[in-house]
């Protein structure tokens, strides 16, 4: 399969029930994580966390609907060529 490059956001609602849950996730997936930038919003008690990945579609779908069926998290995510 084909690889592809694409960031993935990630918005964390609820930091003390799901953090340790997305942080499993995005080490069963570390072989294709380039890039990972995390940062507090405590203006808005949120913690966001964005990634560059790349790998199949399948794997960074795979990687985006694990951690966007945590409660309290929100993901988006965006694939270029």
């Amino acid at each position: 399969m084909e690889k592809r490059i694409g960031v993935i956001g990630i918005v964390i609602s609820d930091r003390l029930e799901a953090a340790n849950k997305v942080n499993d996730i995005l080490a069963d997936y570390g072989d294709i994580i380039v890039g990972r930038m995390g940062l507090p919003y405590d203006d808005r008690g949120l913690n966001i966390i964005s990634l560059i990945v790349d790998g199949t579609n399948d794997e960074i779908g795979a990687l985006a609907g694990k951690a966007g069926n945590i409660d309290g998290v929100k993901v988006k995510s965006m694939l270029t060529t």
